[in-house]
């Protein structure tokens, strides 16, 4: 429990306090598939009266209210849609919705860090010097290891669920939602137009800060490193692309262990099998090639919603939960085999992602 709420979820025991980004993400699995709605609607509350300036607070470790995420406000936004149409609580939707309608004003007209919708496109941009904004946010003496600078893949994936969730709350109060489809609407179709990639899955980020270009080269690039964050593109309610078996199939290829999903493929520049050594070793490889046993709750929805068996993606980490922290699903593991446990032995996103996605088999 934390000033943020009265209820509240430790992200990592023993080393990692109450961070929202962690929080939202396991909101379903750990309140939603295990009948603690209540408590889930105490928290949820909690959380509201944090927003400022559109962000919600990332509570963590350092002993101050910090806001430094992109993603933990969208998955704010997801937790409540799914809190209500789960439940039927709309008493809860109605209440939070002028905070909801705040969060979407905020981005549209920019926050922190350069957080800012493109009138363009209307995708979500981010990104401001020696910030790393995503969950991908480790950083080696102060430098961020993946910055993601741009148009991040599973943020605009994100924005545009997000979009969505708040029009059905928005109608389902009996007020006009016509303007946040249009806004989803026209993220939804720039999304379709700019992150496919030639290589046959997503680029992790559209309209990135080019490398050192010779003078009159582009200004911006689009980084189509393999990653997982794409999941998202194909398993939030309001995902932004059908079902792509063929890509799937290729991200399979490159990331998925029987632990998880690797930050990065093996065959990806920087890629780091170990998730070892001192503090900036073990910093420096932990989005680049760690597995994650979080990510089997994305891939296991997109998976299933392209029509590919997903029975054998269970039998690993299940046989994991009497081998580490007992009864729990570890943070990480190393990217190479045998996939040796590191990270906290007791991982909340990690537990009710299993939990959420085994729930609905």
């Amino acid at each position: 429990r934390t000033a943020a709420a009265p209820v509240d979820v430790v992200a990592g025991y023993p080393w990692f306090g109450a961070w929202s980004r962690d929080t939202m993400i396991s909101y379903e699995g750990l309140f939603l598939c295990t009948g603690r709605a209540q408590e889930g609607a105490a928290l949820l509350r909690g959380y509201a009266a944090t927003l400022s300036e559109g962000m919600l607070a990332n509570t963590a470790d350092t002993g101050r209210v910090e806001y430094n995420t992109v993603d933990g406000t969208l998955w704010f936004l997801h937790a409540v849609a799914r809190h209500v149409t789960v439940t039927g609580d709309t008493d809860l939707g109605d209440e939070l919705l002028p905070a909801l309608h705040g969060v979407a004003d905020a981005h549209l007209k920019g926050t922190r860090y350069g957080i800012v919708v493109d009138p363009v496109d209307a995708l979500l941009t981010c990104g401001a010097p020696g910030a790393a904004l995503t969950w991908m946010d480790a950083r080696v003496y102060g430098v961020p290891v993946t910055a993601r600078t741009g148009k991040p893949v599973e943020v605009n994936a994100l924005w545009i669920n997000g979009l969505a969730g708040l029009a059905e709350l928005t109608e389902l109060a009996g007020q006009d939602a016509a303007e946040l489809w249009r806004l989803h609407h026209r993220a939804h179709a720039s999304f379709r137009q700019r992150f496919p990639a030639p290589v046959g899955w997503l680029h992790d980020v559209v309209d990135a800060p080019a490398p050192a270009y010779p003078l009159g080269g582009a200004a911006h690039h689009d980084d189509d490193l393999l990653r997982p964050n794409q999941l998202l593109a194909w398993s939030l309610p309001y995902a932004p692309l059908e079902p792509d078996g063929e890509a799937l199939r290729r991200i399979a290829a490159g990331l998925l262990t029987p632990l998880g999903l690797r930050s990065l493929s093996p065959d990806s520049p920087g890629f780091a099998g170990r998730h070892s050594g001192g503090p900036a070793e073990r910093d420096g490889a932990y989005h680049q090639g760690t597995v994650w046993p979080w990510l089997l709750g994305p891939y296991t929805d997109a998976a299933r919603r392209a029509g590919l068996d997903v029975d054998n993606l269970f039998p690993g980490i299940e046989a994991h939960l009497r081998e580490h922290g007992l009864g729990s699903v570890s943070e990480t593991t190393d990217g190479l085999a045998p996939y040796r446990a590191t990270g906290c032995p007791f991982q909340a996103w990690s537990v009710a992602e299993l939990l959420r996605v085994r729930r609905i088999r």
